[in-house]
């Protein structure tokens, strides 16, 4: 008979930022321990609101099935002896699989132990499966309380566990289950008895929680929207605040409030920053796009006096952007420019020097891929040396300091009021995008090198200094970086050589020369990593991203164009000949121990010359597709290249016996493989 299972853990306020992962893994620990134990099921759920992390398993089967199972033993050989009897290995492999040395098995040369697994009532499994799911939980910070051995997210106040109509009996930090859970903190006194798993997310709404974290998300998301047409706005609902308020609160009730419209003098990011990130307010703008001087907050309550909450918010937000004005104010007592000297006090890494050292690197850097880019036509140096020399300026700013997720955006707001540049001011915003995995990329040319070169000298200065990234340790981001510096080059088609980038980059952070050579081959390694995890993001087997990096990466743009083209062509039906045949050119070179160059008066065979014929003409008519970019049109040449270097296989002996002839023939093999390599590595893919 099939039962559902409820396992619900009580806990003081947990971080919203935890729950997210918490609950996933309530749901995959739970599904690997019943299937583990080979209990069937139809279907899990986790529930969580801030004090409380429950899951559910609905039609689990009340008894084990039963299994043959068959594990195999030493082999006959050993298991008898030269009369036919039972060694003692065997007597010893029987009596550890419970059976008799009688009962074996011979099969396949071996003996096996033939049983019968299962068929336990799964009311007694359940308590070391759910225990084992407490404390294989893991969470980015845990704590301890009382005088307990025990680490958890939050102290446990109560385990409501059941099977069906049972309870399961278990106890973990001297809390021992039962079928009771509680409501909300203010709007519900006393304990919630749960008859049945199909009760629990009833009878907690009845108690003023809403236990499904996805109906609390929706509800929030309507009640913000509503409100704000209401007030005659529209309101700007981030989805990571949303998700954050949404494992704030178990009873949601959202209400608006007001603040002064003076504030709305202030650039409108140095009021929505304090809103978002430190009040978890949603901010309401007009039609146009104009901030209104109205916020929305979700309270965790009724409906009862929300004009008292409301009031009480508006102090606190009168309170954080009367501070935003003042530090706004005295800001503008200076220009940006003038922060450049302060920037000598703030270090940068230790042994590299200050931020205002990092500033005239950027300036350095900045200039090197104007150049190598060829943007020169495109960008005016002298504007790009501004960008880069004010990009950083806004870090001993005020507010700044205060609100330091303002960095960039402020800088941004004082360069116009400084009126700088209009290129100068969006660049010294977009040099830090992306901030975050699915940002937007900058679209500024300038914003785009100053982005490149911050990035890069950040990269090469933590790994110069030893500290690269290693499993889930990377507490500078520079994964992300490199993410970022491969998706702009991506983006943007800046013919850009990486390694001549973080060499130039090794440089002007004074890299010791001896050093250099293998500090450039991790960062290689460590660039090529995060282009080949990119480029299977977007869709590309790992067999042609590996056939694609093997032809060079050097340039991240062209290499994004090659995969491009290699993904479209494997899809013509074109790439499984080519890859044949290509992979018997690689395999045959393996015995080349140098290339040569061919000579054509060495010929004997008739397939040698055509091979030669068309090489020429595929390379010849590659070449205006090359300068183009145009490598789908190159890898359909290649194609083109797989008769009659098949014919070139079935009517010529490669290893001649003549030295000279071998050689000529391996060297124009060579020569196909160089050509086909411009795009991939064609065997490295992998045809069924």
């Amino acid at each position: 008979m099939k039962h559902d299972l409820l396992f619900e853990i009580g806990l003081e306020e947990i971080p919203a930022r935890f729950m997210p992962d918490a609950l996933a893994q309530m749901e995959s620990l739970l599904q690997k321990a019943l299937e583990e134990a080979f209990i069937p099921f139809e279907n899990i759920k986790a529930y969580g609101t801030p004090r409380r992390l429950a899951v559910i398993a609905t039609g689990v089967a009340g008894t084990q099935p039963v299994r043959t199972v068959e594990n195999k033993g030493p082999s006959i050989k050993i298991a008898y002896d030269a009369a036919g009897t039972i060694t003692k290995a065997a007597e010893g492999f029987a009596r550890g699989q419970g059976v008799a040395a009688s009962a074996l098995v011979e099969k396949a040369g071996y003996v096996f132990a033939v049983k019968e697994e299962g068929g336990q009532e799964v009311e007694g499994l359940l308590p070391g499966i759910l225990t084992g799911l407490v404390n294989s939980l893991n969470f980015p910070k845990t704590m301890r309380w009382s005088d307990l051995d025990f680490r958890f997210v939050r102290p446990i106040h109560w385990l409501l566990a059941l099977f069906g109509e049972k309870i399961v009996p278990l106890e973990v930090a001297h809390i021992k289950s039962g079928n009771k859970t509680r409501g909300h903190r203010f709007l519900h006194e006393g304990e919630i008895t749960i008859k049945h798993p199909s009760e629990y997310v009833e009878a907690l709404r009845s108690a003023h929680v809403l236990a499904d974290q996805e109906e609390r998300r929706i509800l929030i998301e309507e009640q913000v929207k509503d409100l704000a047409v209401k007030e005659g706005g529209q309101a700007s609902i981030d989805e990571e605040l949303l998700e954050e308020v949404t494992y704030l609160v178990e009873w949601p009730t959202a209400l608006c409030g007001r603040f002064d419209t003076e504030f709305l003098a202030l650039p409108k990011e140095a009021i929505i920053t304090p809103m978002r990130e430190h009040q978890r307010y949603f901010p309401v703008f007009d039609k146009k796009g104009a901030l209104l001087p109205l916020f929305i907050t979700v309270r965790n309550g009724g409906s009862f006096n929300l004009p008292v909450v409301a009031a009480g918010n508006e102090r606190v937000l009168r309170a954080r952007l009367a501070d935003a004005a003042f530090f706004f104010n005295e800001d503008r007592k200076h220009p940006l420019a003038d922060r450049l000297e302060k920037l000598k006090t703030v270090v940068f890494q230790e042994g590299l020097g200050s931020i205002y050292d990092k500033a005239q690197r950027l300036k350095k850097l900045s200039s090197f891929i104007r150049q190598k880019a060829s943007l020169e036509a495109e960008v005016n140096v002298k504007e790009l040396d501004r960008a880069a020399e004010l990009a950083k300026a806004d870090l001993v700013t005020g507010m700044v300091c205060e609100f330091t997720e303002l960095q960039g955006i402020m800088g941004r707001e004082y360069s116009k009021l400084d009126l700088e540049p209009a290129n100068v001011s969006e660049a010294i915003f977009e040099h830090y995008l992306p901030r975050f995995a699915g940002d937007e990329l900058p679209q500024n040319a300038y914003g785009r090198i100053v982005s490149i070169s911050d990035k890069t000298d950040n990269i090469v200065a933590t790994f110069s200094r030893g500290l690269i990234p290693s499993g889930s340790q990377d507490p500078y981001a520079l994964r992300r970086q490199a993410l970022g510096i491969v998706g702009i080059l991506a983006e943007s088609g800046y013919k850009l050589s990486l390694s001549s980038l973080l060499k130039e980059s090794m440089a002007l952070l004074e890299v010791t020369k001896d050093s250099r050579d293998n500090l450039l081959e991790q960062l290689l390694d460590f660039f090529k990593l995060r282009l080949k995890n990119l480029l299977a993001e977007k869709g590309l087997r790992y067999d042609l991203v590996d056939a694609v990096l093997a032809a060079g990466m050097d340039n991240i743009a062209d290499t994004f164009k090659r995969a491009k083209a290699l993904q479209e062509f494997a899809g013509t039906g074109k790439l499984g000949v080519a890859v044949q045949a290509f992979t018997r050119v690689a395999n045959i070179l393996k015995q080349a121990k140098e290339k040569g160059t061919v000579q054509q008066e060495l010929f004997t065979e008739q397939a040698e010359a055509c091979l030669c014929e068309k090489l020429s003409a595929v390379k010849w008519q590659s070449g205006d597709l090359a300068a183009k970019g145009d490598y789908l049109a190159i890898l359909d040449e290649v194609a083109e290249l797989a008769g009659p270097v098949n014919n070139f296989f079935e009517s010529v002996m490669v290893m001649s016996p003549d030295e000279k002839v071998k050689n000529n023939r391996l060297a124009l093999l060579s020569s196909v493989a160089d050509f086909a390599g411009t795009i991939a590595d064609l065997s490295k893919i992998v045809e069924e």
